[in-house]
């Protein structure tokens, strides 16, 4: 049996979760979310807990129970919580804007750098700070829909990753760059 697959998903106050068929439902204060469900994945709902089971134990199954138990716990966290992902762009002359769902950044390139986000997905500016004699602005990318979010902000992030040299670039807020020596005299 799956270790993920088998353990029960709480149901938090205020979250509807309905199964119609093999299409899950979950409706929180956020907003809703749903997928199908595989065939051979069998789901129960009662007294307020979601519990998976699998039909035979043939390899792709017991891939899909845990992955199906996965999603909806990301599901009922969306819904409830929601996810973020805050990112720090580091670099001196860099800027950052947002006007409702578009990012504009200048970042060292000829032209300037924009993202259309799609309406489930919000983006904030939180402001700038100096760390390590660097200018730093922190955007946050936040939604319902953990897979969307963590999509975006690695779309970000590809544009200018950070550099190992003088650690400018995009990054998210608590990543880790390892940093190298530069040239010797």
């Amino acid at each position: 049996m799956s270790r993920i697959g088998r353990k029960p998903i709480q149901i938090p106050p205020g979250v509807d979760v309905a199964l119609s068929g093999r299409r899950l439902t979950v409706k929180g204060k956020l907003g809703e979310l749903s997928h199908d469900l595989p065939d051979a994945i069998l789901c129960e709902i009662a007294g307020g807990v979601i519990r998976f089971s699998r039909e035979n134990d043939t390899p792709p199954v017991r891939a899909l129970h845990g992955l199906m138990r996965a999603l909806t716990q990301n599901m009922v966290t969306g819904v409830s919580d929601g996810f973020q992902k805050r990112m720090e762009i580091r670099g001196t002359g860099y800027r950052i804007n947002v006007q409702g769902n578009k990012l504009t950044m200048d970042i060292g390139f000829s032209h300037p750098v924009v993202f259309d986000f799609p309406e489930e997905v919000t983006v904030k500016l939180e402001g700038a700070t100096t760390r390590e004699q660097t200018p730093t602005t922190v955007i946050s990318i936040s939604g319902i829909n953990k897979e969307r979010v963590g999509h975006w902000a690695d779309q970000v992030r590809r544009v200018k990753p950070p550099e190992p040299y003088k650690g400018k670039g995009i990054r998210y807020e608590k990543e880790r760059v390892i940093r190298k020596a530069g040239k010797t005299g």
